[in-house]
Protein backbone atom coordinates (compact mmCIF):
# COMPACT_ATOMS: atom_id res chain seq x y z
CA UNK A 1 0.00 0.00 0.00
CA UNK A 2 1.25 3.50 -0.84
CA UNK A 3 2.03 5.72 2.15
CA UNK A 4 -0.79 8.04 3.12
CA UNK A 5 -0.47 11.65 2.05
CA UNK A 6 -1.16 14.67 4.24
CA UNK A 7 -3.92 17.19 3.69
CA UNK A 8 -1.37 19.98 3.36
CA UNK A 9 0.60 18.11 0.72
CA UNK A 10 -2.51 17.56 -1.41
CA UNK A 11 -3.50 21.21 -1.00
CA UNK A 12 -0.06 22.44 -2.05
CA UNK A 13 0.09 20.20 -5.13
CA UNK A 14 -3.36 21.30 -6.23
CA UNK A 15 -2.54 24.97 -5.82
CA UNK A 16 0.62 24.56 -7.89
CA UNK A 17 -1.46 22.80 -10.56
CA UNK A 18 -3.22 26.12 -11.10
CA UNK A 19 0.01 27.51 -12.58
CA UNK A 20 -0.91 26.02 -15.96
CA UNK A 21 -3.91 28.37 -16.12
CA UNK A 22 -2.66 31.46 -14.29
CA UNK A 23 -1.97 34.31 -16.65
CA UNK A 24 -3.85 32.51 -19.42
CA UNK A 25 -7.40 32.29 -18.10
CA UNK A 26 -9.12 34.99 -16.07
CA UNK A 27 -8.62 34.29 -12.37
CA UNK A 28 -12.38 34.40 -11.73
CA UNK A 29 -12.93 31.64 -14.30
CA UNK A 30 -10.08 29.14 -14.04
CA UNK A 31 -11.44 27.77 -10.77
CA UNK A 32 -14.09 25.97 -12.82
CA UNK A 33 -11.45 24.08 -14.80
CA UNK A 34 -9.28 23.21 -11.81
CA UNK A 35 -12.16 22.11 -9.58
CA UNK A 36 -13.72 20.05 -12.38
CA UNK A 37 -10.41 18.35 -13.10
CA UNK A 38 -9.99 17.62 -9.39
CA UNK A 39 -13.46 16.08 -9.37
CA UNK A 40 -12.67 13.91 -12.39
CA UNK A 41 -9.31 12.83 -10.99
CA UNK A 42 -10.87 11.86 -7.68
CA UNK A 43 -13.71 9.76 -9.10
CA UNK A 44 -11.23 8.10 -11.47
CA UNK A 45 -8.95 7.15 -8.58
CA UNK A 46 -11.87 5.88 -6.49
CA UNK A 47 -13.15 3.83 -9.43
CA UNK A 48 -9.72 2.31 -10.05
CA UNK A 49 -9.24 1.60 -6.34
CA UNK A 50 -12.52 -0.30 -6.13
CA UNK A 51 -11.80 -2.15 -9.38
CA UNK A 52 -8.42 -3.29 -8.00
CA UNK A 53 -10.12 -4.50 -4.81
CA UNK A 54 -12.64 -6.59 -6.76
CA UNK A 55 -9.89 -7.87 -9.05
CA UNK A 56 -8.06 -9.26 -6.02
CA UNK A 57 -11.31 -10.78 -4.78
CA UNK A 58 -12.60 -12.31 -8.05
CA UNK A 59 -9.45 -12.75 -10.12
CA UNK A 60 -10.05 -12.69 -13.88
CA UNK A 61 -13.84 -12.96 -13.63
CA UNK A 62 -14.44 -9.64 -15.44
CA UNK A 63 -18.19 -10.13 -15.71
CA UNK A 64 -18.54 -10.50 -11.96
CA UNK A 65 -16.29 -7.48 -11.42
CA UNK A 66 -18.37 -5.47 -13.89
CA UNK A 67 -21.61 -6.30 -12.06
CA UNK A 68 -20.12 -5.24 -8.74
CA UNK A 69 -18.81 -2.00 -10.22
CA UNK A 70 -22.26 -1.18 -11.59
CA UNK A 71 -23.52 -1.11 -7.99
CA UNK A 72 -20.98 1.48 -6.91
CA UNK A 73 -21.98 4.94 -5.69
CA UNK A 74 -21.34 6.26 -9.20
CA UNK A 75 -20.50 4.84 -12.63
CA UNK A 76 -17.41 5.91 -14.59
CA UNK A 77 -17.41 5.07 -18.33
CA UNK A 78 -13.97 3.90 -19.45
CA UNK A 79 -13.46 6.80 -21.87
CA UNK A 80 -14.37 9.28 -19.14
CA UNK A 81 -11.52 8.26 -16.88
CA UNK A 82 -8.87 10.85 -16.13
CA UNK A 83 -6.27 8.29 -17.17
CA UNK A 84 -7.89 7.79 -20.57
CA UNK A 85 -7.67 11.54 -21.12
CA UNK A 86 -4.11 11.66 -19.83
CA UNK A 87 -3.08 8.93 -22.27
CA UNK A 88 -4.64 11.03 -25.06
CA UNK A 89 -3.12 14.33 -23.95
CA UNK A 90 -1.39 14.79 -27.34
CA UNK A 91 -4.71 14.55 -29.22
CA UNK A 92 -5.49 17.40 -31.60
CA UNK A 93 -9.03 17.70 -30.17
CA UNK A 94 -8.14 17.39 -26.49
CA UNK A 95 -10.69 19.96 -25.30
CA UNK A 96 -13.45 18.16 -27.15
CA UNK A 97 -12.39 14.81 -25.65
CA UNK A 98 -12.62 16.26 -22.13
CA UNK A 99 -16.08 17.70 -22.85
CA UNK A 100 -17.26 14.32 -24.17
CA UNK A 101 -15.85 12.56 -21.11
CA UNK A 102 -17.74 14.87 -18.75
CA UNK A 103 -20.95 14.49 -20.75
CA UNK A 104 -20.66 10.70 -20.44
CA UNK A 105 -20.19 11.02 -16.67
CA UNK A 106 -23.43 13.01 -16.50
CA UNK A 107 -25.34 10.49 -18.62
CA UNK A 108 -24.10 7.57 -16.51
CA UNK A 109 -25.08 9.31 -13.25
CA UNK A 110 -28.23 11.25 -14.12
CA UNK A 111 -29.72 11.15 -10.64
CA UNK A 112 -26.70 12.80 -9.04
CA UNK A 113 -24.82 14.73 -11.73
CA UNK A 114 -27.31 15.68 -14.45
CA UNK A 115 -26.27 18.92 -16.22
CA UNK A 116 -23.46 19.64 -13.76
CA UNK A 117 -20.88 20.17 -16.50
CA UNK A 118 -23.13 21.77 -19.10
CA UNK A 119 -21.58 25.24 -18.76
CA UNK A 120 -17.96 24.17 -18.20
CA UNK A 121 -16.38 24.14 -21.65
CA UNK A 122 -12.85 22.76 -22.01
CA UNK A 123 -13.03 23.47 -25.74
CA UNK A 124 -13.77 27.19 -25.42
CA UNK A 125 -11.72 29.37 -27.76
CA UNK A 126 -12.85 32.56 -26.03
CA UNK A 127 -11.53 31.35 -22.67
CA UNK A 128 -8.65 29.03 -23.52
CA UNK A 129 -7.45 30.40 -26.85
CA UNK A 130 -7.04 28.83 -30.28
CA UNK A 131 -6.60 25.08 -30.76
CA UNK A 132 -2.81 25.09 -30.42
CA UNK A 133 -2.80 27.20 -27.27
CA UNK A 134 -5.78 25.34 -25.82
CA UNK A 135 -4.17 21.94 -26.31
CA UNK A 136 -0.94 23.18 -24.76
CA UNK A 137 -2.77 24.42 -21.64
CA UNK A 138 -4.93 21.32 -21.21
CA UNK A 139 -2.00 18.95 -21.71
CA UNK A 140 -0.14 20.67 -18.87
CA UNK A 141 -3.22 20.60 -16.63
CA UNK A 142 -3.52 16.83 -17.18
CA UNK A 143 0.17 16.39 -16.44
CA UNK A 144 -0.13 18.45 -13.26
CA UNK A 145 -2.96 16.25 -12.01
CA UNK A 146 -1.05 13.10 -12.98
CA UNK A 147 1.52 13.92 -10.27
CA UNK A 148 2.10 10.62 -8.44
CA UNK A 149 1.71 12.40 -5.13
CA UNK A 150 -1.83 13.33 -6.20
CA UNK A 151 -2.98 9.73 -5.99
CA UNK A 152 -6.45 10.18 -4.48
CA UNK A 153 -7.37 6.52 -4.00
CA UNK A 154 -9.23 5.97 -0.71
CA UNK A 155 -6.71 3.28 0.18
CA UNK A 156 -4.09 6.03 0.14
CA UNK A 157 -5.76 9.22 1.34
CA UNK A 158 -7.68 7.33 3.98
CA UNK A 159 -10.76 9.53 4.25
CA UNK A 160 -13.37 11.26 2.11
CA UNK A 161 -12.80 14.35 4.25
CA UNK A 162 -9.37 14.82 2.68
CA UNK A 163 -10.68 15.40 -0.83
CA UNK A 164 -13.65 17.41 0.44
CA UNK A 165 -11.28 19.57 2.46
CA UNK A 166 -9.01 20.00 -0.56
CA UNK A 167 -11.98 21.17 -2.62
CA UNK A 168 -12.95 23.66 0.08
CA UNK A 169 -9.31 24.79 0.34
CA UNK A 170 -9.18 25.59 -3.36
CA UNK A 171 -12.54 27.40 -3.25
CA UNK A 172 -11.19 29.54 -0.41
CA UNK A 173 -7.97 30.34 -2.28
CA UNK A 174 -9.90 31.28 -5.40
CA UNK A 175 -12.19 33.48 -3.32
CA UNK A 176 -9.19 35.31 -1.85
CA UNK A 177 -8.21 36.46 -5.33
CA UNK A 178 -11.66 36.99 -6.79
CA UNK A 179 -12.33 40.51 -5.50
CA UNK A 180 -15.97 41.48 -5.31
CA UNK A 181 -17.03 38.30 -7.11
CA UNK A 182 -15.87 36.18 -4.15
CA UNK A 183 -19.14 36.76 -2.32
CA UNK A 184 -20.95 34.97 -5.13
CA UNK A 185 -19.65 31.60 -4.10
CA UNK A 186 -17.89 31.62 -0.75
CA UNK A 187 -18.60 32.15 2.95
CA UNK A 188 -15.54 31.84 5.22
CA UNK A 189 -15.66 28.48 7.05
CA UNK A 190 -15.56 29.98 10.54
CA UNK A 191 -18.61 32.16 9.76
CA UNK A 192 -20.40 29.11 8.34
CA UNK A 193 -19.55 27.20 11.52
CA UNK A 194 -20.88 30.07 13.63
CA UNK A 195 -24.20 30.08 11.76
CA UNK A 196 -24.54 26.31 12.08
CA UNK A 197 -23.93 26.46 15.84
CA UNK A 198 -26.34 29.39 16.31
CA UNK A 199 -29.22 27.58 14.58
CA UNK A 200 -28.28 24.09 15.84
CA UNK A 201 -29.89 21.95 13.08
CA UNK A 202 -31.14 18.68 14.57
CA UNK A 203 -31.79 15.13 13.30
CA UNK A 204 -34.76 14.89 10.98
CA UNK A 205 -34.75 18.56 10.04
CA UNK A 206 -34.69 20.12 6.60
CA UNK A 207 -31.93 22.67 6.01
CA UNK A 208 -32.04 25.23 3.20
CA UNK A 209 -29.75 27.89 1.76
CA UNK A 210 -31.61 29.92 -0.89
CA UNK A 211 -28.37 31.54 -2.13
CA UNK A 212 -26.13 28.53 -1.60
CA UNK A 213 -23.06 29.45 -3.67
CA UNK A 214 -20.66 26.51 -3.64
CA UNK A 215 -22.66 24.82 -0.85
CA UNK A 216 -20.16 25.32 1.97
CA UNK A 217 -22.71 26.71 4.43
CA UNK A 218 -25.07 23.78 3.87
CA UNK A 219 -22.19 21.35 4.39
CA UNK A 220 -21.27 23.01 7.70
CA UNK A 221 -24.85 22.54 8.88
CA UNK A 222 -24.74 18.88 7.84
CA UNK A 223 -21.46 18.42 9.69
CA UNK A 224 -23.05 19.96 12.80
CA UNK A 225 -25.90 17.42 12.77
CA UNK A 226 -23.45 14.53 12.40
CA UNK A 227 -20.87 15.69 14.94
CA UNK A 228 -23.12 17.31 17.56
CA UNK A 229 -26.13 15.00 17.38
CA UNK A 230 -24.50 11.84 15.99
CA UNK A 231 -27.01 11.53 13.18
CA UNK A 232 -27.06 11.39 9.38
CA UNK A 233 -30.79 12.03 9.36
CA UNK A 234 -31.12 15.44 7.68
CA UNK A 235 -32.04 16.86 4.27
CA UNK A 236 -30.20 19.58 2.35
CA UNK A 237 -31.84 22.02 -0.05
CA UNK A 238 -30.49 25.00 -1.92
CA UNK A 239 -30.82 27.31 -4.88
CA UNK A 240 -28.11 29.18 -6.77
CA UNK A 241 -28.56 31.75 -9.52
CA UNK A 242 -25.16 31.46 -11.25
CA UNK A 243 -24.87 28.30 -13.32
CA UNK A 244 -21.12 27.75 -12.90
CA UNK A 245 -21.41 28.23 -9.12
CA UNK A 246 -24.36 25.82 -9.02
CA UNK A 247 -22.09 23.26 -10.71
CA UNK A 248 -19.43 23.82 -8.03
CA UNK A 249 -22.07 23.22 -5.36
CA UNK A 250 -23.17 19.94 -6.95
CA UNK A 251 -19.58 18.70 -7.18
CA UNK A 252 -18.89 19.89 -3.64
CA UNK A 253 -21.87 17.91 -2.33
CA UNK A 254 -20.75 14.79 -4.19
CA UNK A 255 -17.18 15.04 -2.92
CA UNK A 256 -18.49 15.36 0.65
CA UNK A 257 -20.50 12.17 0.20
CA UNK A 258 -23.83 14.02 0.18
CA UNK A 259 -25.80 12.12 -2.45
CA UNK A 260 -29.33 13.29 -1.70
CA UNK A 261 -29.34 17.12 -1.70
CA UNK A 262 -31.77 19.06 -3.83
CA UNK A 263 -29.87 22.01 -5.27
CA UNK A 264 -31.76 24.02 -7.86
CA UNK A 265 -30.40 26.42 -10.46
CA UNK A 266 -32.26 29.72 -10.72
CA UNK A 267 -32.94 33.09 -9.13
CA UNK A 268 -34.50 32.60 -5.69
CA UNK A 269 -36.28 35.98 -5.71
CA UNK A 270 -37.55 35.96 -9.29
CA UNK A 271 -38.18 32.24 -9.64
CA UNK A 272 -38.06 30.16 -6.46
CA UNK A 273 -37.58 26.52 -7.44
CA UNK A 274 -38.01 24.89 -4.03
CA UNK A 275 -41.76 24.42 -4.36
CA UNK A 276 -44.24 21.82 -3.12
CA UNK A 277 -47.36 21.89 -5.24
CA UNK A 278 -47.84 25.59 -5.81
CA UNK A 279 -46.43 26.72 -2.46
CA UNK A 280 -42.99 27.45 -1.09
CA UNK A 281 -41.35 24.52 0.66
CA UNK A 282 -40.93 24.87 4.42
CA UNK A 283 -37.71 24.21 6.34
CA UNK A 284 -36.74 24.03 9.98
CA UNK A 285 -33.41 25.76 9.31
CA UNK A 286 -32.74 28.44 6.67
CA UNK A 287 -29.26 29.96 6.36
CA UNK A 288 -27.76 32.30 3.79
CA UNK A 289 -25.06 34.79 2.91
CA UNK A 290 -26.98 36.59 0.15
CA UNK A 291 -25.48 39.30 -2.09
CA UNK A 292 -25.22 42.53 -0.11
CA UNK A 293 -27.72 45.24 -1.15
CA UNK A 294 -28.47 43.66 -4.52
CA UNK A 295 -29.61 46.24 -7.07
CA UNK A 296 -32.48 45.50 -9.50
CA UNK A 297 -33.45 42.36 -7.62
CA UNK A 298 -36.92 42.23 -9.18
CA UNK A 299 -39.10 44.58 -7.16
CA UNK A 300 -40.80 45.62 -10.41
CA UNK A 301 -42.09 42.04 -10.79
CA UNK A 302 -43.73 42.10 -7.36
CA UNK A 303 -47.22 41.71 -8.81
CA UNK A 304 -46.38 38.44 -10.56
CA UNK A 305 -44.68 35.37 -9.10
CA UNK A 306 -43.39 37.22 -6.03
CA UNK A 307 -46.84 38.29 -4.88
CA UNK A 308 -48.23 34.82 -5.53
CA UNK A 309 -46.00 33.43 -2.80
CA UNK A 310 -46.92 36.28 -0.45
CA UNK A 311 -43.31 36.94 0.49
CA UNK A 312 -43.55 40.73 0.63
CA UNK A 313 -46.69 41.07 2.74
CA UNK A 314 -44.77 43.17 5.25
CA UNK A 315 -43.77 45.56 2.47
CA UNK A 316 -41.82 45.52 -0.80
CA UNK A 317 -38.10 46.25 -0.29
CA UNK A 318 -36.60 49.11 -2.32
CA UNK A 319 -35.61 48.30 -5.91
CA UNK A 320 -31.97 49.20 -5.30
CA UNK A 321 -31.44 47.07 -2.18
CA UNK A 322 -32.55 43.45 -2.07
CA UNK A 323 -31.47 42.63 1.49
CA UNK A 324 -34.98 42.51 2.94
CA UNK A 325 -36.22 40.64 -0.12
CA UNK A 326 -33.92 37.76 0.82
CA UNK A 327 -34.78 38.06 4.51
CA UNK A 328 -38.52 38.04 3.79
CA UNK A 329 -38.17 35.04 1.49
CA UNK A 330 -36.20 33.12 4.11
CA UNK A 331 -38.70 33.79 6.88
CA UNK A 332 -41.65 32.77 4.70
CA UNK A 333 -39.96 29.40 4.05
CA UNK A 334 -39.64 28.46 7.73
CA UNK A 335 -41.87 25.97 9.54
CA UNK A 336 -44.37 27.25 12.07
CA UNK A 337 -43.28 27.04 15.74
CA UNK A 338 -39.86 25.55 14.90
CA UNK A 339 -38.29 27.50 12.00
CA UNK A 340 -34.98 29.32 12.49
CA UNK A 341 -33.22 31.75 10.15
CA UNK A 342 -29.60 32.89 10.17
CA UNK A 343 -28.66 35.49 7.57
CA UNK A 344 -25.54 37.59 6.98
CA UNK A 345 -26.30 41.23 6.16
CA UNK A 346 -24.55 44.59 5.75
CA UNK A 347 -25.03 46.98 8.66
CA UNK A 348 -27.34 49.24 6.66
CA UNK A 349 -30.04 46.60 7.10
CA UNK A 350 -30.06 47.43 10.81
CA UNK A 351 -30.98 51.10 10.53
CA UNK A 352 -32.04 52.20 7.03
CA UNK A 353 -35.48 53.79 6.94
CA UNK A 354 -38.28 53.87 4.40
CA UNK A 355 -39.65 50.52 3.24
CA UNK A 356 -36.84 48.69 5.02
CA UNK A 357 -37.66 50.41 8.30
CA UNK A 358 -41.31 49.37 8.01
CA UNK A 359 -40.37 45.74 7.29
CA UNK A 360 -37.91 45.73 10.19
CA UNK A 361 -40.59 47.07 12.55
CA UNK A 362 -43.05 44.40 11.42
CA UNK A 363 -40.55 41.60 11.99
CA UNK A 364 -39.83 42.84 15.51
CA UNK A 365 -43.51 43.32 16.38
CA UNK A 366 -44.21 39.77 15.14
CA UNK A 367 -41.61 38.63 17.70
CA UNK A 368 -39.42 36.96 15.08
CA UNK A 369 -36.08 38.71 15.66
CA UNK A 370 -33.98 36.87 18.22
CA UNK A 371 -30.44 38.26 17.95
CA UNK A 372 -28.22 40.79 16.18
CA UNK A 373 -24.53 39.88 16.06
CA UNK A 374 -21.92 42.31 14.75
CA UNK A 375 -18.90 40.72 13.02
CA UNK A 376 -15.43 42.20 12.44
CA UNK A 377 -14.60 44.13 9.29
CA UNK A 378 -12.61 42.28 6.59
CA UNK A 379 -14.16 38.93 7.48
CA UNK A 380 -15.42 38.30 3.97
CA UNK A 381 -13.48 38.07 0.74
CA UNK A 382 -14.30 40.84 -1.71
CA UNK A 383 -15.52 43.42 0.81
CA UNK A 384 -13.90 45.13 3.76
CA UNK A 385 -17.15 46.37 5.27
CA UNK A 386 -18.30 44.88 8.56
CA UNK A 387 -21.33 42.61 8.44
CA UNK A 388 -23.84 41.32 10.95
CA UNK A 389 -25.80 38.14 11.52
CA UNK A 390 -29.53 38.36 12.11
CA UNK A 391 -31.16 35.40 13.84
CA UNK A 392 -34.93 34.98 13.49
CA UNK A 393 -36.86 32.25 15.30
CA UNK A 394 -40.45 31.03 15.28
CA UNK A 395 -39.91 29.09 18.53
CA UNK A 396 -39.38 32.07 20.86
CA UNK A 397 -42.48 31.36 22.91
CA UNK A 398 -43.16 34.15 25.43
CA UNK A 399 -39.72 35.73 25.12
CA UNK A 400 -39.85 39.14 23.43
CA UNK A 401 -36.35 40.54 24.01
CA UNK A 402 -33.56 40.79 21.44
CA UNK A 403 -29.93 39.95 22.15
CA UNK A 404 -27.28 42.28 20.73
CA UNK A 405 -23.68 41.06 20.53
CA UNK A 406 -20.78 43.25 19.41
CA UNK A 407 -18.14 40.75 18.28
CA UNK A 408 -16.51 43.23 15.92
CA UNK A 409 -13.38 43.90 17.95
CA UNK A 410 -12.23 40.36 18.68
CA UNK A 411 -10.52 38.44 15.87
CA UNK A 412 -7.25 37.03 14.59
CA UNK A 413 -5.64 39.04 11.82
CA UNK A 414 -4.39 36.83 9.00
CA UNK A 415 -2.66 38.96 6.34
CA UNK A 416 -5.45 41.20 5.02
CA UNK A 417 -8.24 38.98 6.32
CA UNK A 418 -9.72 39.02 9.80
CA UNK A 419 -10.68 35.60 11.10
CA UNK A 420 -12.90 34.32 13.89
CA UNK A 421 -11.18 31.42 15.65
CA UNK A 422 -13.55 28.56 16.40
CA UNK A 423 -12.20 27.85 19.87
CA UNK A 424 -12.00 31.52 20.86
CA UNK A 425 -14.26 34.10 19.20
CA UNK A 426 -16.86 31.67 17.80
CA UNK A 427 -17.06 29.85 21.13
CA UNK A 428 -17.55 33.16 22.99
CA UNK A 429 -20.37 34.25 20.66
CA UNK A 430 -22.15 30.90 21.04
CA UNK A 431 -21.80 30.91 24.83
CA UNK A 432 -23.13 34.48 25.00
CA UNK A 433 -26.03 33.62 22.68
CA UNK A 434 -27.03 30.64 24.81
CA UNK A 435 -26.69 32.42 28.17
CA UNK A 436 -28.57 35.44 26.85
CA UNK A 437 -27.23 37.83 29.45
CA UNK A 438 -25.96 41.40 29.26
CA UNK A 439 -22.15 41.56 29.26
CA UNK A 440 -20.23 44.81 29.66
CA UNK A 441 -19.05 46.19 26.30
CA UNK A 442 -19.96 42.95 24.51
CA UNK A 443 -23.64 42.03 24.79
CA UNK A 444 -26.97 43.56 25.73
CA UNK A 445 -30.45 42.10 26.11
CA UNK A 446 -32.89 44.73 24.86
CA UNK A 447 -36.62 44.73 25.54
CA UNK A 448 -39.04 45.31 22.70
CA UNK A 449 -40.00 48.58 24.39
CA UNK A 450 -36.40 49.82 24.25
CA UNK A 451 -36.18 48.95 20.57
CA UNK A 452 -39.45 50.75 19.91
CA UNK A 453 -38.13 53.82 21.75
CA UNK A 454 -35.18 53.74 19.34
CA UNK A 455 -37.66 53.80 16.43
CA UNK A 456 -36.81 50.13 15.66
CA UNK A 457 -33.24 51.07 14.83
CA UNK A 458 -31.03 48.02 15.42
CA UNK A 459 -27.65 49.74 15.11
CA UNK A 460 -25.55 47.81 17.62
CA UNK A 461 -23.79 50.78 19.32
CA UNK A 462 -27.23 52.01 20.45
CA UNK A 463 -27.43 48.97 22.71
CA UNK A 464 -23.87 47.78 23.38
CA UNK A 465 -21.72 50.59 24.78
CA UNK A 466 -18.13 49.91 23.77
CA UNK A 467 -16.83 53.35 24.76
CA UNK A 468 -13.49 53.11 26.57
CA UNK A 469 -12.64 55.81 29.11
CA UNK A 470 -9.34 57.45 28.26
CA UNK A 471 -6.82 57.77 31.04
CA UNK A 472 -6.85 61.18 32.67
CA UNK A 473 -3.92 63.25 31.48
CA UNK A 474 -1.67 64.78 34.17
CA UNK A 475 -1.08 68.18 32.57
CA UNK A 476 1.58 69.22 35.11
CA UNK A 477 3.58 66.03 34.50
CA UNK A 478 3.32 66.45 30.73
CA UNK A 479 4.53 70.09 30.99
CA UNK A 480 7.44 68.98 33.17
CA UNK A 481 8.39 66.33 30.61
CA UNK A 482 8.25 68.87 27.76
CA UNK A 483 10.56 71.24 29.66
CA UNK A 484 13.02 68.40 30.35
CA UNK A 485 13.06 67.46 26.66
CA UNK A 486 13.65 71.10 25.65
CA UNK A 487 16.58 71.34 28.05
CA UNK A 488 18.00 68.10 26.68
CA UNK A 489 17.55 69.39 23.12
CA UNK A 490 19.46 72.61 23.96
CA UNK A 491 22.35 70.54 25.34
CA UNK A 492 22.48 68.40 22.22
CA UNK A 493 22.47 71.48 19.99
CA UNK A 494 25.36 72.94 22.01
CA UNK A 495 27.41 69.76 21.66
CA UNK A 496 26.69 69.64 17.91
CA UNK A 497 27.79 73.28 17.48
CA UNK A 498 31.14 72.51 19.19
CA UNK A 499 31.73 69.51 16.92
CA UNK A 500 30.97 71.53 13.79
CA UNK A 501 33.33 74.33 14.93
CA UNK A 502 36.16 71.86 15.47
CA UNK A 503 35.58 70.54 11.95
CA UNK A 504 35.69 74.05 10.53
CA UNK A 505 32.10 73.88 9.39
Amino acid sequence: MSPQVSQQEINDILWRACDSLRGTVDSTEYKEYILTMLFLKYISDVWQDHYDTYRKQYGDDEERIRRRMQRERFVLPSESSFYHLFNNREAANLGELINIALEQVELANKAKLANVFRNIDFNSESRLGNTKKRNHILKHVLEDFADKRLDLRPSRIGSLDVIGNAYEYLIGRFAAGAGKKAGEFYTPPEVSTLLAKLLDPKPGERICDPTCGSGSLLLKCATHVRETHGSHNYSLFGQEAISSTWALAMMNMFLHNEDGPRIEWGDTLLEPKLIEGDKLMKFEVVVANPPFSLDKWGADKEGEEAKHHNRWHRGVPPKSKGDYAFISHMIETTTENSGRVGVIVPHGVLFRGGAEGRIRKALIEENLLDAVIGLPANCFFGTGIPAAILVFRRDRGERTDVLFIDASREFEQNKNQNKLREEVEVAKIIETYRKRETSDKYAYVASREEIAENDYNLNIPRYVDTFEEEEEVDIAAVQQRIEALETELDQVRGEMAKCLKELGL
